[in-house]
């Protein structure tokens, strides 16, 4: 019974494995060619880059053709740009120039034979006069029709019937070799093998895959082609700009991280010295006031203790007053007689006197009633902040009324790491970027660090921001660039046209009038406007400076 299940299996697996199913060997496999939608000639000098693109050309009648015109360095189009256009060898043909949009002109002209002609084109605009060359503009030719290669009828060696009948014939020339074998070994090696079998089916693909064996243009990281076409008009409509890049002196440069804090005469609190009501307020917020200026007065409650203490220290103060005064005149009046001695002791008690009740009066305001009221004054200039409380509020002693802030002098906190601290010594500038303004501002250090923070063992170094403008508040978190003396000559490139590509920093070239490419790069030491390249462009590459988020986008389109 054994024997006969195994020589069942023996005939039925080959079968089984030969004739997989579920695969598609060749209906649904095909490969298609996209066809040219227009034919162009681009051509370039120092001062401008030229592309012509036109539909074919049938010779003897009029064809349109489209001409696009910018600069070669920045990519920027030109516009009010006057163009004659002559035939090379072919003075007869005449071309009408139009223009359509800025950088961007029509041609029309009538070319009369199935060949290949030259164009010359003198262009005088504000970036310059300069004749270029388009060269093959080629009449009578057709585009390219795009190819299918299809196969949907596949070989008869690789059809799932001839694997099925091989798989039949193994299985019955297996079965035969085991029933007249009456070896154990034998019947052992036929059951591994049907062990095995399931493990080596047969894929007609081939052994390589996944790279690209097309025309395509290489790919640097791995993945998808580094090069793509960016039509003229596409470029035109979003402004895309480029810079050409060369070597050049830089200067590295640190960036700190600092806070801004008020000044020690840029901000002031104003509180209430003693218990009572607000009477008035003399400003308010928004309000620029002076140093000096009354901004507050509060009313201040007497209770009745208090009123009679003050009404018996006054009494005290005026009797004496009276008394000096009395004497000293009496003194005066018999200043003949009298010794000089006494008229001194006696003029000297009056002006203690005097000054008591001077002192007296300004600190009651000469009201010994059961209010009194103290004038609160601004110890700065500046700008009055919100209130926190309003007239009639009655407010405990040392309770904060409002704020006085001035922003034309403020000072930066920064935090200097040890990597940094030797670079502090020899900076030659300090600057600083408001998250509003994208104008630099100098700071003056005015404090080098005293102490470490434990945590980070960042040192605390203070800056002044001269003439600040109020464009920092106090809190706001900014960077503090520190430029250093060492300069070096390297390859950089603008700040702006590096980007990110799957968590890499990358570039965009501009090869061609419509090809651009992507390059990852290494970068070095950077400063607030240019960075260095270490690897991934080379001097007199056109780089994308202007809408590269634009650039990228296409770039995933494609």
């Amino acid at each position: 019974m054994k024997r006969l299940i195994i020589q069942f299996l023996l005939g039925v697996l080959p079968v089984i494995t030969f004739a997989h199913g579920g695969e598609d060997h060749g209906d649904t496999k095909k490969a298609t060619v996209s066809p040219a939608s227009y034919f162009a000639s681009e051509a370039g000098s120092e001062i401008y880059e030229v592309l012509l693109k036109y539909s074919p050309i049938i010779p003897g009648k009029e064809s349109s053709l489209r001409l696009y015109l910018s600069e070669y360095n920045n990519n920027k189009p030109i516009d009010s740009a006057k163009l004659e256009i002559t035939v090379a060898g072919n003075p007869n043909i005449k071309i009408a120039v139009v223009r359509i949009d800025k950088g961007v002109f029509e041609l029309k002209a009538t070319f009369p034979e199935n060949k290949a002609y030259n164009l010359v084109v003198n262009i005088n605009s504000y970036a310059g006069i300069d004749l270029i060359q388009l060269n093959n503009i080629e009449a009578g030719k057709e585009l390219t029709v795009a190819t299918t290669e299809s196969s949907s009828h596949p070989h008869w060696y690789s059809s799932n019937w001839f694997f099925g009948v091989m798989g039949l014939l193994i299985g019955l020339l297996i079965m035969l070799v085991v029933n007249k074998s009456r070896s154990r070994k034998m019947i052992s090696g036929a059951i591994i093998l049907f062990c095995l079998l399931p493990t080596a089916t047969y894929n007609p693909v081939s052994a390589h895959g996944g790279e690209d064996h097309g025309d395509g243009a290489a790919s640097k990281s791995g993945g998808s082609s580094t090069t793509f076409l960016v039509e003229k008009e596409a470029q035109f409509l979003f402004s895309i700009q480029t810079q050409k890049i060369g070597t050049g002196d830089f200067t590295e440069s640190s960036v700190l991280l600092g806070t801004v804090t008020a000044a020690p005469q840029g901000r002031a609190v104003i509180q209430s010295p003693q218990a009572g009501k607000i009477a008035s307020l003399r400003v308010t917020p928004g309000q620029r006031v002076g140093k000096g200026q009354v901004v507050a007065v509060i009313e201040q409650q007497v209770d009745a203790g208090t009123q009679i203490s003050i009404i018996s220290q006054s009494n005290t103060v005026n009797a004496e007053f009276e008394a000096a005064k009395a004497q000293y005149e009496r003194l005066k009046a018999i200043e003949d007689i009298a010794a000089k001695k006494d008229i001194t002791e006696a003029k000297a008690r009056y002006e203690s006197a005097k000054k008591n009740k001077a002192l007296f009066d300004a600190n009651t305001g000469k009201n010994t009633g059961s209010t009194k009221a103290i004038t609160l004054t601004s110890p700065v200039s500046g700008v009055v902040g919100t209130f926190n409380y309003a007239i009639g509020a009655v407010v405990g002693g040392g309770e904060t009324l409002f704020e006085i802030t001035n922003l034309d002098q403020v000072f930066v906190e920064a935090q200097v790491f040890t990597a940094d601290v030797s670079k502090l010594k020899t900076a030659t500038m300090f600057t600083a970027t408001s998250a509003t303004d994208t104008s630099l501002f100098k700071l003056k250090m005015v404090s080098t660090a005293q102490s470490v923070n434990t945590g980070n063992q960042s040192q605390k170094v203070v800056f002044e921001l001269i003439n600040p403008k109020g464009q920092f508040k106090i809190g706001e978190n900014i960077n503090v660039r520190m430029t250093g003396n060492n300069i070096v000559r390297q390859v950089v490139i603008p700040n702006e046209a590096i980007t990110e590509v799957n968590g890499k920093p990358a570039i965009f070239i501009k090869d061609k009038a419509e090809q651009y490419s992507i390059s990852f790069i290494v970068k070095g030491e950077s400063n607030d406007k240019f960075t260095v390249i270490i690897k991934g462009t080379e001097d007199g590459e056109r780089v994308v400076t202007a809408n590269v988020y634009q650039m990228k986008m296409m770039y995933f389109n494609q």
